[in-house]
């Protein structure tokens, strides 16, 4: 009688998880010509000089042009409106996805910011590019956005990018004023993309 070999299951289970990481991203094979970054002043980089934003530091980590799609004050539903022309008519390889700030600032309930960032990633996806969806919480700081993000990018296959402003929004030395990082901190959220990303744009 054959015995069940624990170390056999422990290869196999190795092997699967190491080549499912990728596989559980849509469009990893997306053959578009760069990375768009989509978002609101964060993207935009308010409070910085022109090229000392994150999308600027970012595409001086990759090998892709980097795209600073970010507009100040930007809210769900403004940047629904600017998607076609913004994002889906350069045909990216990439998009990354920041927005919910603004909705917070006007109240927008945060099912409704939710629903309108899905329907960006849907409408981003169906054009075979891949997407990755930011996260700009920070302790306490937009926590309640953090968990449904992270539920969304999962059930949507896109990448997500954890509390890129952690150190940043509690550090006034990495801060242009209240909110808005300054060159240093823009700086740090470039990396922090970078690592996130430069896995799936090999």
């Amino acid at each position: 009688m054959n015995r069940f070999n624990p170390y056999f299951l422990l290869i196999i289970l190795g092997f699967a998880l190491s080549g499912c990481v990728k596989q559980e991203i849509k469009n990893l094979d997306a053959k578009g010509s760069g990375i768009i970054c989509f978002g609101d002043s964060i993207t935009f980089g308010y409070g910085v000089n022109p090229g000392e934003d994150y999308p600027s530091g970012l595409g001086k980590m990759v090998k892709l042009p980097v795209i600073n799609a970010g507009v100040d004050g930007d809210t769900s539903f403004a940047a629904l409106k600017r998607l076609d022309q913004d994002v889906l008519s350069k045909n990216p390889r990439l998009v990354i996805v920041e927005f919910c700030g603004n909705d917070f600032l006007k109240k927008v309930p945060r099912e409704t910011t939710v629903e309108n960032i899905s329907e960006i990633i849907d409408r981003i996806q169906e054009k075979g590019i891949m997407v990755a969806l930011m996260d700009i919480s920070a302790g306490m700081f937009f926590r309640e956005y953090r968990a449904a993000f992270k539920q969304l990018a999962h059930k949507k296959q896109a990448i997500f990018i954890p509390v890129v402003l952690n150190k940043i929004i509690t550090n006034p030395a990495m801060k242009s004023d209240f909110f808005h990082p300054n060159a240093r901190g823009y700086k740090i959220i470039a990396g922090r993309v970078y690592k996130a990303i430069a896995r799936y744009i090999q």
